[in-house]
């Protein structure tokens, strides 16, 4: 059952608010060489999925991909994700965050930093351009 809090609702609003964001950031970046062919919304498609099948395959905390048909599961946390690959392009920040969203939006007790670190890893081996 959803958490239907007024913390929860507005944490929910908070994270709607960016992915908005970054559709419009994706829509409106650069297209790289390497990308010449596709187009600005392409490309943002092509990022926003590549974030979403890591988060889903890779890191998977509560372990839906063994569902099968969930793998929208994790996209209220792309936008974030994304920001920090954009900027910080730091290993910490990615684990940090994952381990806050674990245990702020999914209410776990968070996973040890080490096991985050190849999911971090992973992201940052994404051409985010």
């Amino acid at each position: 059952m959803a958490d239907m809090s007024p913390a929860a609702v507005t944490q929910r609003l908070r994270i709607m608010g960016e992915l908005w964001e970054l559709s419009v950031k994706l829509m409106n970046s650069q297209v790289v060489s390497s990308h010449a062919s596709m187009t600005k919304k392409d490309r943002g498609l092509a990022v926003q999925d590549a974030i979403r099948k890591v988060l889903f395959f890779d890191w998977d905390p509560i372990g839906v991909s063994k569902l099968g048909d969930l793998d929208d599961e994790y996209d209220a946390y792309i936008a974030s994700i994304y920001r920090i690959l954009v900027s910080s392009r730091s290993e910490d920040d990615i684990v940090n965050r994952l381990n806050q969203i674990e245990r702020d939006s999914m209410g776990l007790s968070g996973t040890d930093a080490a096991k985050l670190r190849p999911v971090a890893r992973k992201l940052l081996e994404l051409d985010v351009r």
